[in-house]
């Protein structure tokens, strides 16, 4: 044992002649143990990350977003009791005052003009970004799509070079939990830092970041400044992109979330190819399999997803699916819950298909579905409410299956929507918030905006109001 430590020191390879080892015994080993060894020797285990850092770290950016803020000098402007008997004359109102907001969060080059993915909750609101390179170097940028929905944004550097570093996509299903990892990001605005880990766990869905619950958790330490940095793997190509981390005083507890680079490579290639996000649409509602639903489909265990409702006319529908039957792949991928399914397939280009394997009355088939967007059957006829009125500051529009679609909701919902709110108006303060639902004003059934806007001009003592939910419906009660 102590002939062999004295070997391996005299020898002190480097990593370079170390990997050119392992690349003349590759023919002798099984392509599987090519992919994931585990370390055998005192060489190998001292062997460092820096070839892969050096690689990706000119790649990961600072992102700097700030915005301007107006605030009335009057504390009384935004008082609803004041603005109906003085309206804008109170004194002082008219003498705004400016306040800067700005935030600090990370990001990645992927393409060499300069196209930058980083967190949408990163640069929300901001009137402008700025990048700042690992060699220093700082460029404006431009914000050229934003996703809510996936908490993803694209950026793109204004300056018309070619040439910035940038890091290459690895196929984010093919992750198996225990693959080293490594984040590179600006925690704590400190500089850039890079921090090693495993993947602890894939296909997280209960974490409540974004609407599409599928992460990989990672024991990387990820902190406040590294949302939107990389995690790369042993190759130096993206896995995911750094959102998040459970943590009960603000730091690393191990517990960190990445965005599937599967997921990120989707939504980059929709921001450059149309400017938006082209999701396909299913036309179908499903619901998750319990240990009881599993049991009475004579499953081993619970698995796939149940539909309960199909649309008309819609892609589900001439694909042949029914209310009852249990999709449990996507493409050959099993799919656990609906969150996997949505996952699955939700990153699915429009234009092309996709098959579900079904199961229906104790039997397998297949269905082929077509990609194709959620159509507007509804002129959304977007307004924004100005009257003095519990809508007042909302824009407003009529449910479509495309607008359903940009909001989450499903494709079932008929009605009006409240698509915006603007910060601090009369309908943030009683709580309206972007999907709900408005049903009826004091008990006139609304149905389009062109309704909404007419009964909020109207000046009740009390307002009466039906609102739907994430499927429940509420009354609100309001004096006037």
């Amino acid at each position: 044992m102590r002939l062999a430590k004295t070997i391996a020191s005299g020898l002190k390879l480097t990593a370079c002649a170390v990997l050119a080892l392992a690349s003349v015994m590759a023919d002798h080993v099984p392509a599987l143990a090519q992919e994931r060894v585990v370390p055998v020797s005192e060489a190998q285990i001292t062997l460092s990350f820096a070839p892969v850092v050096r690689g990706v770290a000119p790649a990961v950016v600072n992102v700097y977003a700030s915005r301007l803020v107006q605030q009335p000098v009057s504390p009384f402007l935004d008082d609803p009791f004041f603005r109906r008997f003085f309206g804008d004359q109170v004194p002082g109102a008219n003498r705004p005052r400016q306040r800067m907001e700005s935030s600090l969060g990370s990001g990645v080059i992927i393409s060499a003009d300069g196209v930058i993915i980083t967190n949408h909750h990163v640069i929300k609101d901001a009137d402008e970004v700025r990048v700042a390179l690992a060699d220093r170097r700082e460029f404006d940028a431009d914000i050229i799509l934003k996703d809510e929905r996936t908490d993803l944004a694209v950026l793109r550097i204004r300056d018309g070079q070619d040439g910035f570093p940038n890091v290459e996509f690895a196929d984010s299903d093919s992750l198996a939990v225990g693959d080293i990892v490594l984040a590179i990001g600006n925690p704590f605005g400190v500089g850039q830092t890079v921090t090693q880990g495993i993947i602890s766990a894939l296909a997280r869905t209960r974490v409540g970041i974004t609407d599409y619950q599928f992460f990989i958790q990672t024991d990387a330490a990820i902190n406040p400044g590294n949302s939107g940095g990389a995690l790369v793997d042993m190759q130096g190509r993206l896995v995911g992109i750094n959102t998040a981390i459970f943590s009960r005083g603000g730091g690393s507890n191990g517990i960190g979330f990445a965005i599937p680079a599967n997921m990120v490579k989707f939504v980059a290639n929709s921001a450059v190819t149309v400017g938006k996000i082209q999701r396909p649409w299913l036309g179908a509602t499903v619901q998750v399999v319990s240990a009881e639903i599993a049991e009475a489909l004579g499953l081993d265990r619970p698995r796939g997803v149940l539909v309960t409702q199909v649309f008309p006319g819609a892609p589900a529908d001439k694909a042949g699916l029914k209310v009852g039957d249990l999709i449990t792949a996507v493409d050959g991928v099993e799919v656990l819950d609906p969150d996997s399914f949505g996952y699955r397939f939700a990153t699915k280009a429009v234009g092309g298909e996709t098959r579900f394997t079904l199961r229906r009355g104790g039997k397998e088939s297949d269905a082929v579905v077509a990609l194709k967007v959620a159509p507007e059957t509804t002129p959304r006829d977007a307004r924004l409410i100005r009257s003095y009125s519990p809508f007042e500051g909302a824009t407003v529009m009529n449910l479509s299956p495309a607008v359903a679609e940009e909001l989450g909701l499903e494709a079932l919902e008929r009605g009006v929507v409240i698509a915006e709110v603007a910060a601090g108006s009369p309908a943030a303060r009683v709580g309206l918030q972007v999907g709900d639902i408005v049903l009826s004003v004091n008990e006139e059934r609304i149905e389009t905006t062109a309704m909404l806007e007419r009964a909020s001009k109207r000046q009740p003592r009390l307002w009466r109001l039906d609102v739907k939910r994430g499927g429940e419906v509420s009354r609100l009660v309001l004096r006037s």
